[in-house]
């Protein structure tokens, strides 16, 4: 069986938003495939050009949140077959994960958008702009 361990809440991918930045993204981390823990951590540093940096506790505390939420599921069998660690343990978003991940950058787009409305990011004025517009023209 591939599968290991998923655990489930009863609660639907919208009822967990908004999710905490450590948890998306980790799942940012997870879009491209499955990885083991301590892998996160430089990939999470890697996609915010070092600006945010998971310490172990938030990772691991964060991942077993997101094992009884449903959102991600540890794999059987390791991904990296030329890891001689047997303890590494690998972890995939799940497809209620997946959803959960869109419904947050959804939440988040629309969060940047307010923000240039009012002025707070002058530079995406002019995209905002060109996006209403285009809203418009449909």
């Amino acid at each position: 069986m591939e599968k290991k361990r998923r655990l489930r809440s009863n609660r639907p991918p919208e009822a967990l938003e908004p999710l905490t930045p450590a948890v998306f993204h980790i799942m940012l981390a997870l879009a491209h495939g499955p990885r083991h823990g301590y892998a996160l951590m430089p990939e999470v540093e890697r996609l915010t050009h070092g600006k945010v940096r998971l310490g172990p506790g938030t990772l691991y505390r964060s991942i077993q949140r997101m094992l009884v939420d449903g959102l991600i599921e540890e794999l059987d069998y390791p991904c990296d077959v030329t890891s001689d660690d047997e303890r590494r343990r690998y972890y995939r978003l799940t497809k209620s994960g997946k959803q959960a991940a869109q419904a947050e950058a959804a939440r988040l787009a629309e969060l940047v958008q307010a923000a240039g409305e009012k002025g707070f990011l002058p530079q995406a004025s002019s995209i905002i702009a060109k996006n209403s517009r285009r809203k418009e023209k449909r």
